[in-house]
């Protein structure tokens, strides 16, 4: 269907186009008040039309070139484009042909799946026929870009700058802008801050052009910070013409003095820590240093040429002091089966023959360590043979553990002999208690495996609880 609408008032015109009525009713052509109407198209219709008034004093030509539907004129006359965006609201209008009021279609929120041609027809019923007008509207959805917001990218609202009275600060507000009328500019207190250097505190900006955008930088300037400079609040502002204003605001600290209070405290801890630690392993060094040696294994081989761990040196006491047979064979038996320690004894492993000094010192130079026991009068080779070796001893740096007892200790030390009271100078003392050192655990053993050398790997045992039992028994 085509309409030629005249321009001209509807009472005063004439249409025609030199056809007679009955080549216009056979051709489908009519006239509906000031418009030419043809029904259904076809290539015979194209021509000159004219519409004038009927005093033929104004003329309108129309020249109607009709296409068929598969020529390239014909889908560019007839599809209308409309170009969307996703994420918005879409309306379609059908073109107004004639009609008061043009249909449409309506996207609440279009996506780009909505893309495509979309058809609109009317539809008008003459002489029982229906008749079409067919429009074709081509959708083109497009992705919206982001909006671009002119923004102060520092500082950040209520930041808290720390400065020293009688410096000198400077302050920068950042901000990215997006056309050249957006500007950035400091206030104090609501006023507004001076561009002018010759004051205290004033502000400048550089401004940096870019492709898309504009870097602006406004730099609030105190040339000596002073006290009353602490009470104020430092706003910047962003002018944007798109957006409106926007505001960050500032305000100045003195920084703090530096305390040593967190040092002293440092200091003073570090100082408990370590003389709790001394304290605590003074106390207990044995027990740490057997839990350590006990822990980690055995630390000592025999790479030395050494053969026994210590030598048992038993000397006759004057008194009756000493150990008896019992208490001595305790002792044997809780060093060499309990705590693994090889042991030299005069009556067991040295050879019969040999002078008797010559003997001792034989073991002597075969044991890392030598433990001197004061025995009843009853045993022993006495403190003759002490005075004997005395010497050799002495040359040899022989590393010496005495054993005394409570009865010793209380002794006068004239009571000893002149040669032991020299050589207990020189060694470490561990003093026997009677029945309370009997027990493996007590402090008399801790002690006397304190001041002993590890024992050998190859030669360590441990016996069974059952053992332990029978040992201290």
């Amino acid at each position: 269907m085509v309409v030629l609408q005249c321009p001209y008032p509807s009472q005063e015109i004439a249409l025609t186009n030199n056809m007679s009525s009955a080549d216009q009713r056979q051709m489908g052509v009519l006239v509906h008040e000031r418009s030419l109407v043809i029904l259904s198209a076809t290539v015979n219709h194209q021509g000159n039309y004219l519409c004038s008034l009927r005093n033929a004093s104004s003329q309108f030509w129309f020249r109607l070139t009709v296409y068929t539907a598969q020529s390239r004129e014909y889908d560019k006359r007839t599809k209308h484009p409309v170009t969307c965006y996703t994420n918005e609201s879409c309306k379609m209008h059908c073109p107004d042909e004639g009609e008061s009021l043009p249909k449409s279609s309506y996207f609440s929120s279009v996506e780009m799946t909505d893309h495509g041609v979309y058809t609109c027809t009317r539809s008008y019923l003459y002489r029982g026929q229906m008749y079409n007008m067919t429009f074709t509207v081509e959708l083109d959805v497009k992705q919206k870009e982001p909006e671009r917001t002119a923004v102060i990218t520092s500082p950040h609202d209520s930041d808290v700058f720390d400065v020293d009275l009688g410096s000198t600060v400077v302050i920068d507000c950042k901000a990215v802008l997006y056309s050249d009328f957006d500007e950035i500019f400091w206030l104090s207190e609501g006023s507004f801050v001076e561009n002018n250097s010759s004051f205290l505190f004033f502000y400048n900006f550089t401004r940096n052009k870019h492709t898309e955008e504009t870097k602006m930088t406004a730099s609030l300037v105190f040339k000596i910070v002073l006290e009353e400079d602490l009470l104020k609040n430092y706003t910047c502002k962003l002018e944007s013409i798109s957006q409106g204003p926007s505001f960050v605001t500032i305000t100045l600290a003195q920084r703090a003095r530096p305390s040593y209070m967190s040092l002293a405290v440092g200091i003073i801890s570090i100082v408990v820590v370590m003389t709790v630690t001394l304290v605590f392993y003074v106390k207990f060094k044995i027990e740490i240093t057997l839990f350590l040696r006990d822990t980690l294994g055995c630390q000592r081989s025999s790479a030395d040429g050494k053969r026994y761990d210590a030598f048992l040196l038993y000397y006759k006491s004057d008194t009756d002091a000493g150990l008896n047979d019992c208490d001595r064979k305790h002792l044997e038996s809780v060093l060499e089966e309990l705590y693994g320690y090889s042991l030299c004894l005069y009556d067991r492993d040295v050879l019969p023959g040999k002078a008797e000094a010559e003997a001792v010192l034989d073991c002597i130079e075969q044991s890392r360590t030598v433990l001197v026991v004061p025995s009843s009068p009853d045993s022993g080779p006495g403190s003759g043979l002490l005075t004997a070796i005395h010497a050799a001893l002495v040359e040899r740096q022989t590393r010496l553990i005495f054993i005394r007892t409570e009865r010793m200790k209380v002794s006068t030390s004239g009571s000893l002999p002149e040669a032991l009271q020299l050589l207990s100078k020189a060694g470490d003392c561990v003093t026997w208690k009677g029945l309370s050192s009997t027990q493996p655990s007590s402090s008399f053993f801790k002690k006397l495996c304190y001041y002993l050398p590890a024992p050998q790997c190859e030669e360590k045992l441990r016996l069974l609880p059952q053992k332990i039992q029978d040992v201290t028994s």
